[in-house]
């Protein structure tokens, strides 16, 4: 049944809040208890040679891409109604703003998402990197630097024929239906994906699937959760389609570097009446809270702060580029690694090769310092 007033819309506005902050709780404990991370999947893969964190990482976005993919096919939800939709593909925000968030989660040991997960088990050090990311998100959104963004950086691209994603140039080029070319590009690079994370035997452990695979369906629900059940086809006051209680009102999904910012303007300028809480708001309390819960009832909850002057001054500058390179490149590792990628994205492939390539060169330069 459609809302058909304001206190039908306030009502359906509380069930995605609930909805949604059970879901990232969920997120919170699967992230603190799998040891998931982006940057340690890397740093894994760099130092030791290990990829076992990698395939869960590519698990998890195999899964969010067959999720997403099947939405899209049975005609659920239409991917250009997401964030990702921009016909112009802005490479130097996508590469650079890439490149600053990898650099920045290497030097803050941990992403914005493993930053929470991190303060909710009690590592103060992290609550430093996520002030300083919020700020530097805000600057780079509403700021000084957000001049510099709009007239510099972003304008710097190409204008996509076809779309920005794979499915709308397979439809192109193959004359299939964009649902039917939505689908078997989805479901064609998963399966690429899946191949590869199961030729490691020593990958298929209980633990290993149910954080990879668990993610990645949370990605789905989450996507789900906005695009479907919270989308209004016609608002009660305006007539016009409507996503409830995202920010941008277009469909999303997890994403963590532009909410942290949210909640510190939040903080600052609440009174001025223009501010709400959206999803991406309540994924960042849900997961704060699911690690928090996870790392108490494991009994690893323990206060954890900076005992030299050289390690806050490198979480402060991670944390810095972090929230810099979270806004040029349109998400973290989750807002463009799983999330976007999970689209198909062109623009997210390229800010995600902005990410690997950034940590690559400093985990690099920290091995060659150490030796």
């Amino acid at each position: 049944m459609l809302p058909t007033s304001a206190a039908d819309l306030y009502h359906l506005t509380v069930q995605i809040w609930v909805i949604g902050f059970a879901l990232s709780l969920a997120a919170g404990i699967l992230i603190h208890r799998g040891h998931f991370c982006t940057m340690g999947a890397i740093s894994d893969w760099v130092v030791m040679r290990d990829a076992t964190r990698l395939r869960q990482w590519a698990l998890a976005l195999a899964v969010a891409m067959m999720g997403f993919g099947a939405m899209a096919y049975w005609g659920w939800i239409d991917p250009v109604n997401t964030i990702y939709a921009a016909k112009h593909l802005s490479w130097l925000s996508g590469l650079l703003g890439g490149a600053f968030f990898g650099v920045g989660m290497v030097l803050a040991s941990g992403c914005s998402s493993k930053s929470l997960v991190r303060l909710g088990a009690g590592n103060l050090k992290s609550l430093v990197v996520l002030l300083a990311m919020a700020v530097a998100a805000l600057a780079t959104m509403k700021g000084l630097t957000a001049v510099w963004r709009v007239n510099f950086i972003d304008p710097i691209g190409v204008n996509l024929p076809h779309g920005p994603f794979l499915g709308q140039w397979l439809s192109a080029t193959t004359g299939l239906s964009l649902s039917d070319a939505w689908g078997m590009s989805a479901g064609l690079v998963a399966l690429m994906l899946l191949v590869w994370v199961m030729r490691e035997r020593s990958f298929h452990t209980l633990f290993n699937w149910v954080t990879g695979a668990g993610l990645g369906l949370l990605v789905v629900a989450f996507w789900w959760l906005t695009g479907v059940f919270g989308f209004i086809p016609e608002h009660p006051e305006t007539l016009e389609p409507f996503f409830l209680t995202t920010h941008s009102g277009r469909m999303e999904a997890l994403s963590f570097t532009a909410p942290v910012g949210y909640w510190l303007d939040a903080l600052l300028y609440y009174s001025d009446g223009s501010k709400r809480l959206t999803l991406g708001m309540v994924t960042v309390l849900g997961v704060l809270s699911g690690a928090c819960i996870s790392s108490i009832l494991q009994g690893s909850f323990r206060w954890e702060s900076f005992s030299q002057r050289s390690d806050l001054v490198r979480h402060l500058v991670g944390g810095v580029l972090m929230g810099a390179g979270g806004v040029l490149a349109m998400g973290c590792t989750f807002g463009q690694g799983l999330t976007g990628l999970s689209t198909l994205s062109l623009g997210s492939a390229m800010s995600v090769a902005g990410i690997f390539l950034g940590a690559y060169v400093v985990l690099h330069w920290q091995m060659r310092k150490s030796q």
